[in-house]
């Protein structure tokens, strides 16, 4: 399993091209994709996407929020935050979920480096 940012998705739903839009195509193909909670939140709270991005995001799996995520979700904020670093909190929800499952992220926002850097996100 592989999970996709929502930049990313964005950029492969819109027809864009570069290495994030090529390793979602790989991922789909094998239908080894699948989306953060967070990520899905945000694909489907876009008032100009349409019914159509909700049959194609449907097929794909949710990892899915266990016991203690929250508390993990901050503590790995926070460790970004003492480093006087980026750690928007849809981003570190994003993070905490890949974690957590031990997926990799594929993502064109390169805020997410830090939570690979000093919290165990892997980027793809």
């Amino acid at each position: 399993m592989i999970a996709a940012d929502t930049s990313s998705l964005i950029a492969y739903l819109a027809g864009e091209t570069g290495k994030d839009v090529e390793r979602i195509e790989l991922a789909v193909d094998a239908a080894e994709l699948c989306l953060p909670p967070v990520v899905l939140t945000e694909l489907l709270s876009d008032p100009k996407n349409s019914s159509a991005l909700e049959s194609k995001i449907s097929s794909l799996s949710l990892l899915e929020i266990s016991s203690g995520y929250w508390e993990r979700a901050g503590k790995t904020r926070g460790t970004l935050l003492a480093r006087s670093l980026s750690a928007k909190i849809p981003d570190t929800l994003i993070a905490q979920s890949c974690i957590d499952y031990d997926v990799a992220l594929i993502t064109r926002d390169k805020d997410f480096r830090h939570f690979a850097k000093y919290c165990g996100l892997k980027l793809a």
